[in-house]
């Protein structure tokens, strides 16, 4: 994990180096000074030379400036390598999640998503600036502490030798116990997240059905299972502070008692006894860094396993070795194909989908809930890849296009129309970001979006608000389709795209598409059967399965479902 990790550091480098360089530099002059102090009270008092105490005490003032100046530098490059890792490392992230296929995300929910972009990334860059510098210099310091220590007694310093085992004991035992709870804390950081999301992005449904009081409860329970794990977690590690105060006091008594023996016995002097004091609070307070650091490292592995997780997942959608750079046209078969969301054969979604479309024709897919129609055209632009059998456009095996390729020629307006905060011309841009005004002018006309863009005042430079709601769900789906529209493609499909528009909108736009993209094929799902009739042929889709295939004349004569579905809407539509 570790190595994983460092690899973000990158172009930062230099000022972590530096980091240590510092804090290393900062702990000598710190073990020096107690040093100078001694030599003072023992030599420059005694023999009353005002000479040498000037010299010694300019010579300490000296080091404490130069050891405030390294402390400085050593925050200023910690501060800055620390902030560049967690930025390399939430752009990664970031990165990583852009590459993912639906299949890979459908592994993390939106909520842990978040959290490891935000909470967990917060917690490795604060680890990361604990190792370059807690971590450098604790050590450091415990290590010429007790060397400066046994230098001045080691009588007295054998003191250390039965504290530092039982306080090492005693933080492995806490961190052991604590692990598990920060485990389960940060996965109570998702559920919370996940119900702010879902609560924030469907207000509206929360407050039409009245369930605020049901939505409050929730978020209540989510935050008490947080609470009781982070209580859970920090009463083990509150255990670390009175455990160290025990440790730093008993050991201050015990080096108090024998030194005040072998000052009184002559065997030491004043001066380095006191400067044993100072080196005493170097070593405990050495060691109580350590302790942090260890019970930041502790929640810190948490979040880097989990930010591993995501860098590591291996993405199920990737360009061959030489992928083909161009569509040729929109031609579209499937040839005996089968999908598993679970990859499981027995728990199939599609089955043995045989099904011939050529380039510029209208296709209307209908079919009951779940009968798989979205699951279909799905496989076209290779959001999934088919778990059996071969999907064909362009008389080209998808799995052979390069993606983005691919995905430029096969336009997909899904179900859930998504606009995002900026200006109508900005959100249509997400189509060919180099459309100049016209182009954008003449797909919203074909997707019959111009007419109410022109009542608004400020026409195309009208803001979107987040998530599109300062416009209704026809007009969100007409911008989605002209948006689609820019991208050009050879493909274009309409996943129930037009259930919000009225009947005679519906019916514009699919008169626009037959006489301004002749050379396009046109995929529809819908439930209407007014949204299909006039297509070229209509597949009718049941249980995952094609159950016909046909003109609309060809499924009312023949097919029991088609004919159904057609009988109950005509029948509504009388009544």
């Amino acid at each position: 994990m570790i190595k994983k990790l460092s690899s973000y550091v990158r172009e930062y480098k230099l000022p972590a180096i530096m980091t240590g360089v510092f804090v290393a530099l900062e702990v000598v002059m710190e073990v020096v000074i107690p040093q100078l102090m001694a030599k003072i009270i023992d030599v420059g008092l005694p023999n009353s030379d005002m000479g040498y105490i000037t010299r010694i005490g300019l010579l300490m003032i000296l080091m404490a400036i130069l050891s405030l100046l390294f402390g400085v530098g050593s925050g200023r490059c910690a501060a800055k390598s620390s902030a560049g890792f967690a930025h390399n490392l939430r752009q990664g992230l970031f990165y990583k999640v852009q590459e993912l296929s639906f299949a890979n995300i459908d592994k993390f929910s939106t909520a842990s998503l978040v959290t490891r972009l935000t909470t967990d990334v917060n917690n490795v860059q604060m680890a990361f600036q604990m190792m370059t510098r807690m971590l450098i210099r604790a050590p450091i310091m415990l290590v010429f502490a007790l060397f400066m220590c046994f230098r001045i007694s080691p009588k007295l310093s054998m003191v250390f030798v039965c504290v530092v085992p039982f306080l090492a004991c005693a933080q492995g035992f806490i961190m052991t116990r604590a692990m598990p709870n920060f485990r389960n804390m940060f996965k109570k950081y998702d559920v919370v997240n996940r119900v702010v999301q879902e609560n924030l992005t469907n207000v509206r449904t929360v407050k039409a059905f009245v369930r605020e009081d049901f939505e409050t409860e929730k978020f209540k329970n989510s935050t008490k299972d947080l609470y009781d794990y982070s209580i859970r977690a920090e009463k083990l590690l509150i255990l670390s502070s009175p455990i160290m105060q025990f440790s730093m006091y008993t050991t201050t008594l015990l080096i108090s008692w024998i030194g005040a023996q072998l000052v009184i016995d002559t065997t030491m002097e004043t001066g380095r006894l006191m400067s044993m004091f100072t080196y005493i609070m170097q070593i405990l307070s050495s060691l109580m860094m350590i302790s942090m650091s260890i019970v930041m490292m502790s929640m810190a592995k948490t979040s880097g396993d989990r930010i591993i997780e995501v860098l590591d997942e291996k993405i199920d959608l990737t360009n061959g070795k030489n992928p083909v750079m161009e569509v040729k046209n929109g031609d579209v078969s499937f040839k005996n194909v089968s999908f598993s969301y679970s990859k499981d054969m027995n728990k199939l979604a599609l089955e043995g989908v045989n099904l011939d479309i050529k380039s510029g024709e209208t296709v209307g897919i209908i079919g009951g809930t779940g009968s798989a129609k979205s699951t279909l055209v799905q496989l076209i632009s290779r959001l999934y890849d088919v778990t059996d059998g071969a999907v064909y456009v362009g008389d080209v095996d998808v799995r052979d296009y390069d993606l983005d390729v691919l995905r430029q020629n096969v336009a997909v307006v899904l179900q859930k129309n998504v606009l995002f905060s900026g200006t109508i011309a900005e959100n249509l841009r997400w189509g060919n970001e180099n459309a100049t005004d016209e182009e954008l002018v003449h797909a919203c006309q074909l997707a019959r979006a111009d007419s109410f863009i022109q009542t608004f005042p400020k026409k195309y430079d009208t803001y979107i608000e987040q998530g599109g709601t300062n416009v209704s769900g026809g007009q969100k789906q007409r911008l989605c389709i002209a948006r689609a529209l820019l991208k050009k493609p050879k493909i274009i499909i309409l996943d129930d795209s037009t259930s919000a528009v009225d009947t005679a909108t519906d019916a514009r736009i699919r008169k626009a598409f037959r006489e301004e993209l002749p050379g396009t094929t046109k995929i529809i799902i819908a439930q209407r059967i007014s949204s299909v009739q006039d297509a070229d042929k209509i597949i009718v889709m049941e249980d995952g399965k094609i159950n016909a295939i046909g003109t609309h004349e060809q499924l009312v004569a023949e097919n029991e479902i088609y004919r159904e579905v057609y009988t109950s809407q005509m029948k509504g539509s009388e009544e």
